[in-house]
């Protein structure tokens, strides 16, 4: 009964004038057990399909109809600013046994998940899931304190086979990011003030050297700037999507 309430009030906040939604792009990257489809959703939110395990991070009503999308085997929250955390979103896409894997934060305001710490690393329903800190350290509000505080955040790299998926949430390219090894896909945030300039997601790659690199949630910021940064930069591929 839940679930067809929180439906039906999505669908009248989409005839209200929420953002229009369009078919989402999906790549397809081939790993050592089988094919891995990253559906691009839009904004910060992604959906991962892998050997019949659907995986989303940071599920926003604002960007999909989650009626028409595969439920979750697993949901990842990244932190707990409204267009990461959505529990309408999180209870249209959850069955009986969706594992929700989310920041203590976001466990206190659902009242319910499986609490991953920054550095910490779990087997999720047979996903690898390690938690890597995100936050800000130059990007601060008017009253000093940052956007994104430390130990607060999560973003997350996942394993699909013999691939590492990096997806970072909302934060800047930190010590423990420019530090992160074996990635071959990271998604990294590109929005002023609230995570990073397009030299600091350049700096990031550059550090970590991911085989591609997904610019995501970045809003209105110019794109080809950094495709500018990395051109001829060997082993990179930057891939732009329509994450704003």
């Amino acid at each position: 009964m839940l679930k067809g309430l929180l439906l039906g009030l999505m669908v009248m906040a989409n005839a209200a004038g929420c953002t229009a939604q369009t078919e989402p792009q999906t790549d397809i990257v081939q790993t050592s057990m089988g094919e891995l489809a990253i559906t691009f959703l839009g904004h910060g939110t992604l959906m991962f399909e892998h050997n019949g395990m659907v995986v989303h991070v940071d599920p926003w009503s604002r960007v999909a109809d989650y009626s028409t999308l595969p439920d979750a085997d697993v949901i990842l929250v990244t932190h707990e600013h409204g267009d990461h955390l959505d529990t309408a979103a999180i209870e249209l896409v959850s069955k009986e046994n969706t594992t929700l894997v989310l920041t203590e934060v976001c466990a206190g305001r659902i009242g319910s998940g499986t609490v991953v710490h920054n550095g910490q690393a779990s087997n999720v329903a047979g996903l690898e899931v390690e938690a890597v800190p995100a936050y800000n350290i130059v990007n601060l509000r008017p009253n000093g304190e940052p956007f994104h505080p430390k130990g607060v955040g999560n973003g997350y790299v996942m394993t699909f086979g013999d691939k590492r998926v990096y997806v970072a949430g909302d934060t800047e390219n930190t010590p423990e990011m420019m530090e992160l090894e074996d990635i071959d896909i990271a998604f990294l945030p590109m929005n002023l003030p609230y995570t990073m300039t397009p030299e600091m997601v350049a700096d990031a790659a550059r550090a970590f050297r991911p085989s591609i690199l997904y610019p995501y949630h970045y809003g209105e910021t110019d794109v080809s700037r950094l495709v500018d940064l990395l051109a001829g930069e060997p082993g990179i591929e930057v891939r732009i999507r329509d994450m704003e």
